[in-house]
């Protein structure tokens, strides 16, 4: 009777981890929380705050799946808010206002948002949700960029691209960036960011 009893709970813990669908049902709203193996990740990129401080970083590597994937692991961000989250242009952060970082990374040139039915750019991803520490810790999938070299979904291409964390939530609509707000930290992606 035991050994039944833990049998069917293995096979429910078992379902419960299999996901539905594909890389077809980007966005995921709610991206992964799951630990990852942190030597996988090729690139570290520094997060600033509009002051120029240290507040996190992002790892980036090759996705198993598609595209690429994402750790984002930052701090002192407004408590319990959902925040807009875009890579783009320009590998460039000048504070305080972070312009410097250029317009979305839009090499399809579609209109933003996930919502949108002429969108959405490459660059758009889902909302940072911060939890009550200010903290945030997740791992995300964009499928329409590379890092391969020759490739329009290159984000390290000679001017490389940002990472910008705006002051409010994404509507997944509104072009140019969902009216997301200012940009409050930003991370620049280059060559030089490479892990040693």
């Amino acid at each position: 009777m035991h050994r039944l009893l833990l049998l069917i709970m293995l096979g429910a813990l078992g379902l419960g981890g299999c996901r539905q669908g594909g890389a077809s049902d980007h966005p995921n709203p709610k991206p992964d929380s799951k630990a990852i193996e942190t030597s996988a990740f090729l690139y570290d990129v520094q997060l600033v705050n509009s002051k120029g401080k240290k507040i996190g970083f992002i790892e980036i590597k090759e996705s198993d799946e598609e595209g690429l994937d994402f750790h984002i692991s930052a701090t002192q961000l407004p408590p319990g808010a959902s925040l807009g989250f875009h890579i783009h242009e320009k590998g460039t952060c000048v504070k305080p206002d972070f312009e410097s970082a250029g317009g979305p990374f839009n090499p399809l040139n579609k209109e933003h948002g996930f919502n949108n039915p002429m969108g959405h750019h490459a660059g758009d991803l889902p909302n940072l949700e911060v939890g009550a520490n200010g903290k945030v810790d997740v791992i995300m999938n964009a499928p329409e960029t590379s890092l391969k070299e020759g490739s329009k979904l290159n984000i390290l291409d000679k001017d490389g691209s940002a990472f910008v964390i705006h002051e409010q939530a994404d509507d997944y609509l509104t072009n140019p960036s969902g009216n997301s707000g200012d940009r409050i930290v930003c991370g620049a992606l280059s060559g030089n960011t490479k892990k040693q």
